[in-house]
């Protein structure tokens, strides 16, 4: 078994500006949102049987609250932000299931059934899909990695090692260390990547560092780690079976008119009928 984990609001943003080469700054209304409907429906063509989809019900979350520079929807276009909500529609429409996070982060809740699904032995391998290095805490081995969509690069543990000069445990202490423009803190003055690679490889966590090592910014940096720590405790499902795609709803047709591509509705029910050929008889009632 396969569980493919992937990350709403990236895909709308990547789906929203990708289609700015081609319409001009016209936004389709439901540009977007088609585009991560008809990636995901993709992805149960070519075999996908366990998907979950998260994304952020609103961009602020607890993490706002520790630090005032962390990232805000501020900025975020109109014509963006009016499809997060119709998104989570059409998602939940088409019978695939979807988290949308308010508390927390869509990349928490991607760690949360990363975590969820490890624990269950009959899963071989899970895919997070995003690029957001975030997630590269998360990876395990070969069994949970991180696939970025639009490279096409795979990151298990070897090539989070590779990339990053540090193992996917110590992640959180790295970012922490750097800092994450796209989340709003600086990191450290004065340690790079390099930098900070060589010191987490001869010390280890962060807590771990002579006291004299970081001084005075040692509190600052246990700060940015928590910031960059996803959390893994989101109650999302209880098991894997939930994330088992078993055909749309009987909103789907309605909400793909709405959304004005009807032609979803002839591709859903051809990998509907595939699946059900597909599943073996004594499953197909469980």
């Amino acid at each position: 078994m396969i569980v493919h984990l992937v990350d709403g609001t990236y895909e709308l943003f990547r789906h929203f500006y990708g289609l700015r080469r081609f319409t001009k700054g016209r936004d389709r209304p439901y540009g977007a949102v088609v585009g991560v409907l008809q990636t995901v429906l993709q992805m149960l063509e070519q075999d996908a049987t366990h998907i979950g989809v998260a994304t952020d019900h609103v961009i602020e979350s607890f993490r706002n609250g520790l630090w005032d520079g962390y990232k805000t929807g501020d900025g975020i276009e109109p014509a963006l932000f009016e499809q997060f909500h119709p998104l989570e529609e059409g998602l939940a429409a088409m019978g695939v299931a979807v988290w949308p996070m308010v508390e927390l982060e869509a990349d928490d809740a991607l760690a949360s059934a990363a975590r969820i699904a490890s624990e269950d032995a009959r899963v071989d391998k899970m895919c997070i899909w995003t690029p957001d290095k975030d997630l590269a805490q998360c990876v395990q081995d070969d069994r949970v990695v991180q696939i970025d969509r639009r490279s096409k690069k795979i990151l298990n543990a070897e090539g989070v090692r590779a990339k990053f000069g540090v193992a996917p445990t110590l992640m959180p202490d790295y970012l922490a260390l750097v800092g994450d423009a796209a989340d709003g803190y600086p990191g450290i003055a004065g340690i790079g990547a390099v930098t900070a690679a060589q010191l987490l490889n001869r010390h280890g966590a962060i807590e771990n560092f002579p006291p004299a090592l970081l001084g005075a910014r040692r509190a600052l940096a246990l700060l940015f780690k928590k910031l960059a720590t996803l959390r893994t405790d989101a109650p999302l499902f209880r098991s894997v079976d939930a994330l088992r795609w078993n055909g749309p709803t009987d909103a789907f047709a309605s909400f793909a008119a709405r959304i004005d591509v009807p032609r979803l509705v002839d591709r859903v029910a051809k990998v509907r009928v595939a699946l059900t050929e597909k599943v073996p008889i004594e499953t197909r009632s469980a």
